[in-house]
């Protein structure tokens, strides 16, 4: 793109369950895959947290100390912890356990999935709407689809009972704007209970970066924005609302301590391969696996193209935006994609998540793509207050 200076690439992983592995495999491709990360140039290794679901990082913390122990230099970090099924005082611990022994090398990224879905779920029970229903849109060049309506899914048994089994019973999820005040008044040692001062131990002083990852200008944009912290705006996840929260969260920063101007990463979804065919071939079946999750039946394990018939019609309505908002192709084609999405966004840095059913596919689509963007380990280091 003409005149545009790219910035930092990171990368998310899902730790994805491939159709016919396990688990442990899983687990071991995310730390082969850290190690690519690393290799190629990337500036962080993100874990996603997922429960109840074919994807293997759901102890998120003990997936970042394993690949904290696999690598050197890159950073490590939660993308992110759901606060609602975690208390603060856990995170915190957790994550000072594993600075003792890689310090400096951890981002901690809070998001409010268990708050979020709570709401959601009693707004549905009560006959209302969560979705707003807009029309798409192109801005800049990048596709603004209308959004998902997620009413159907929120009602889903499985959801409820996936949510029930990761709270305690009658409890109800501290809120978002506290429990990430709580993160950070323990990290700096001035958490206090009834007017009692409590440390954690370890995690007081942790040397951790502290992020906030949200899909809508809602709260987490207005926490992240408040607290003058870093935030993740998820395209991959929900296109259609990334520029609301990108929006929202610049008009509600304050500068911190930690930022003196707002810093805005934003995620996307992307396979590459040799050209633009073999790409398609590779994420054909990106369709399956999103709709898998759309159901209601939790994300599946990852289709293989080579069995996996296509979608019906009615189904491909159903995950239509989430296809369209993938990047796929050739290093040049994703890379061109990716341009536009940083300018339309204004971010400061990307997010790749990159998921193919052949694990050999999906480290060459991040090695691919670190080389045409013109990643380097130099440009990897840490070149502004964000490390």
């Amino acid at each position: 793109m003409s005149g545009y200076s790219r910035i930092p690439l990171s990368v998310l992983d899902l730790a994805p369950i491939a159709d016919g592995s396990s688990p442990a495999e899983a687990i071991r491709r995310s730390i082969e895959l850290a190690r690519v990360a690393e290799g190629a140039g990337y500036r962080r290794f993100w874990l996603a947290e997922h429960h109840f679901v074919s994807v293997a990082s759901s102890s998120t913390a003990t997936l970042i100390a394993l690949i904290a122990a696999a690598t050197q230099r890159i950073r490590v970090g939660s993308a992110a912890v759901q606060l609602g099924h975690h208390t603060p005082a856990s995170v915190v611990e957790a994550f000072g356990t594993i600075d003792a022994v890689h310090p400096g090398r951890l981002d901690l990224g809070l998001g409010r999935s268990g708050q979020r879905r709570t709401e959601a779920i009693a707004t549905v029970r009560t006959g209302g709407t969560v979705t707003r229903s807009e029309p798409e849109r192109v801005v800049d060049g990048l596709l603004i689809p209308r959004a998902f309506p997620v009413e159907t899914l929120l009602a889903s048994p499985r959801i409820a009972a996936a949510a029930q089994a990761l709270e305690f019973e009658g409890a109800a999820p501290q809120d978002f704007a506290d429990a990430v005040a709580d993160v950070l008044a323990l990290l700096s040692g001035s958490y206090r209970v009834d007017g009692i001062a409590l440390h954690a131990v370890p995690g007081e002083g942790a040397d951790v970066d502290v992020w906030v990852f949200g899909s809508s200008k809602g709260q987490s944009a207005q926490v992240a924005g408040t607290e003058g912290l870093p935030f993740v705006a998820n395209y991959h996840v929900s296109p259609a609302t990334v520029l609301e929260a990108v929006e929202a969260y610049r008009a509600a920063f304050r500068p911190s301590g930690r930022l003196d101007r707002p810093y805005v990463v934003v995620s996307a979804d992307v396979v590459v391969a040799d050209n633009d065919a073999a790409a398609r071939e590779l994420a054909s079946t990106y369709g399956h696996w999103v709709h898998s999750i759309r159901a209601g039946g939790g994300a599946a394990p990852y289709p293989d193209p080579a069995s996996t018939p296509p979608l019906t019609t009615e189904q491909c309505a159903v995950v239509d935006d989430r296809i369209r908002t993938q990047f796929v192709g050739s290093p040049s084609a994703v890379a061109d994609g990716l341009d536009t999405l940083a300018h339309a966004t204004g971010a400061d840095e990307l997010v790749i998540t990159s998921v193919t059913h052949d694990f050999e596919a999906r480290k060459r689509s991040h090695q691919l793509l670190a080389a045409e963007w013109g990643v380097t380990r130099e440009k990897a280091q840490p070149t502004d207050t964000i490390s």
